[in-house]
């Protein structure tokens, strides 16, 4: 198979372009003039000079594609702008739908998020029976992500064979941005004084990689598919990374009671200061949920594997490390 690959320079999109390379398929990468190459090093592709957002870049660059890999987004919108946010990861998957349509490629699969099923009410894992159920404001990726999806599934109803993918938090090497990498340097550096009340569920990248690849090759259509891997707490992930770095141990657990009022604060500060704080009022209140997911499905469905926690950290820490970063 011949795949495109939308994102192919960040994290998840080179470890695919690896991934593809390993099963013998050609992955052909999307990318802009001013497109960093740094993940992709050592890895075998062709090269399209596009963007998301332009439609005829993007049906020249899906000529003789069998699959599609819809990766690109913006995830860090604190940095680039809720506008922004809105803009690459609604209106760009609309335009990569259109493309994928015009072109008659095979199969699109498209790399959504957890964050579009919202939060648990009862505190229980979720499946992908959830849906996005916060406000808008509160979770503006999340929101973004949940609105593309209906997108995807608008261009199933019109005959296009698409599958969704929901990563979880996505740990291993060539995070070049530190998206979720940034916990491991920041444990690694000493950084981390206190342990935050909620959870989450990691997966390692290269699960992720092969979950996207399952999903081309046998998911069905219209489904989507968590691709999770362990449900930890805060604490048991900032200890197995302590662990793992040799950092220092955080000295005590930031009370739940105070997540509001930093919140506040946060954003008070991101007022005055803006991007010089690295975090917004949504991260800080979501620190407190317990964002836990189950990933039964594309374990059965898909074979998803299951890299543990402890071995994606010691391979992120280890690229980090190697690289300079640490």
């Amino acid at each position: 198979m011949r795949a495109l690959i939308t994102g192919g320079t960040g994290f998840i999109g080179a470890h695919l372009v690896d991934s593809l390379n390993a099963a013998g398929h050609t992955a052909r990468v999307l990318r802009r003039p001013s497109s960093r190459l740094d993940a992709l090093q050592g890895f075998d592709f062709e090269e399209a000079t596009g963007d998301i957002l332009d439609y005829d870049s993007l049906i020249t660059a899906m000529q003789g594609c069998d699959w599609v890999f819809h990766v690109a987004a913006v995830s860090d919108y604190w940095r680039q702008g809720v506008d922004w946010l809105y803009r690459v990861n609604v209106e760009g998957t609309r335009t990569v739908v259109r493309a994928a349509q015009a072109t008659q490629v095979r199969r699109l699969v498209y790399t959504s998020s957890v964050a579009s099923l919202g939060v648990s009410e009862d505190d229980e894992p979720m499946d992908e029976s959830h849906s996005f159920n916060l406000p808008p404001r509160r979770f503006p990726y999340g929101h973004s992500k949940h609105l593309a999806e209906q997108v995807v599934r608008a261009a199933v109803e019109d005959g296009l064979e698409a599958v969704i993918v929901n990563p979880a938090v996505v740990i291993g090497a060539r995070d070049l941005n530190k998206i979720s990498g940034s916990i491991i340097i920041e444990v690694a550096r000493g950084l981390i004084s206190f342990y935050l009340p909620g959870g989450v569920n990691y997966v390692a990248v290269e699960d992720v990689a092969a979950g996207h690849i399952a999903a081309a090759d046998r998911g069905r259509p219209g489904e989507r598919y968590i691709l999770g891997g362990e449900n930890l707490s805060h604490r048991c992930a900032i200890d197995i990374i302590v662990e793992v770095t040799g950092a220092r141990r955080p000295r005590f657990t930031f009370p739940r009671w105070a997540i509001e009022p930093t919140a506040l604060a946060v954003s008070a500060a991101r007022r005055v200061l803006g991007n010089r704080v690295p975090v917004n009022a949504d991260q800080v209140r979501l620190s407190a949920q317990r964002l836990h997911f189950r990933p039964d499905k594309a374990r059965r469905e898909l074979d998803l594997p299951q890299t543990p926690f402890r071995t994606a950290v010691e391979r992120a820490f280890g690229w980090y490390r190697d690289n300079g970063y640490l």
